[in-house]
C-alpha cells in the first residue's frame, strides 16, 4: 500500500501529533549521529517539545559546541557590520564624487561661455576672474617656456661658435705649418742646387797662353 503525501501543516489531533513527534525526533537524532560518524563532523541537535521537554544529541561536548557556535555567529555578525559600514562608506564616497563631477561639469560649461543664462552677476564676475587668472598663468608658463628655449638656443650657438673657431684654427695651422717630409725635400733641393753650381769659363787660344 502506497503511503499518501503528508501535508506540511500542524497536526490537529494531539495523539497523532505526539506519535509523529516521537518518530521524527528519533529519526532526526539518528541521522545526526550517522552524519557525525560518516563525515567526521561536529554535530549538535537540540529539540524542545511542545510541553518544554528537551532532547539533544552532540557528537562532542554540547557546551563547547554551543560556545563555538556563539563565537562563529559573533564573528559573522561583526563581519556583516563591517561590510555594511564599508558599503555605506563607498556609497557616500560615490555620491560625493558624483556631486563633484556635476559641479566641475557646470564650471566647465560656464568657462566655455555656456549655460550663462541662469547665472547671477556675482557668478559671471567669478567666472571672469577665473578666466583672467587662468590667462595670467598661461602667459607666465608660455614666457617661461620661451625663456628656456632661448637659453637652449644661446647655449647651442656658443657651442657651435667654439667648434667653428677650433676648426678654423686647425685649418690655418695645417696651411702654414710645413710637414716633416716637406722640410726634408726642401733641404735636399738646396744641396743639389749648390753642388750643381760649377764655375765654367771659355778660353780661346793656345793652351800655353792660358792663365793659371
Amino acid at each position: 500500500m502506497v503511503r499518501g503525501k503528508i501535508q506540511m501543516k500542524r497536526i490537529e489531533n494531539a495523539a497523532s501529533r505526539q506519535v509523529t513527534f516521537s518518530k521524527r525526533r528519533n529519526g532526526l537524532l539518528k541521522k545526526a549521529s550517522e552524519l557525525s560518524v560518516l563525515c567526521d563532523a561536529e554535530v549538535a541537535v537540540i529539540i524542545f517539545s511542545q510541553k518544554g521537554k528537551v532532547y539533544e544529541f552532540s557528537s562532542s561536548d554540547m557546551q563547547k559546541t554551543i560556545e563555538r557556535y556563539y563565537k562563529y555567529t559573533k564573528e559573522a555578525q561583526t563581519d556583516k557590520l563591517e561590510m555594511e559600514r564599508y558599503t555605506q562608506q563607498l556609497t557616500l564616497e560615490a555620491a560625493n564624487m558624483t556631486r563633484k563631477i556635476e559641479f566641475l561639469e557646470v564650471s566647465r560649461r560656464k568657462l566655455l561661455g555656456q549655460s550663462l543664462g541662469s547665472c547671477s552677476l556675482e557668478e559671471i564676475q567669478e567666472v571672469e576672474s577665473q578666466l583672467e587668472r587662468s590667462l595670467r598663468n598661461i602667459r607666465a608658463k608660455k614666457g617661461h617656456l620661451f625663456k628656456e628655449q632661448i637659453e637652449q638656443l644661446k647655449a647651442k650657438e656658443r657651442f657651435l661658435s667654439e667648434e667653428n673657431a677650433k676648426l678654423s684654427a686647425k685649418i690655418r695651422g695645417e696651411q702654414w705649418k710645413p710637414s716633416t717630409e716637406q722640410k726634408e725635400t726642401g733641404a735636399y733641393s738646396s744641396q743639389s742646387s749648390r753642388s750643381s753650381e760649377v764655375e765654367t769659363e771659355l778660353f780661346i787660344g793656345l793652351p800655353e797662353n792660358r792663365c793659371c
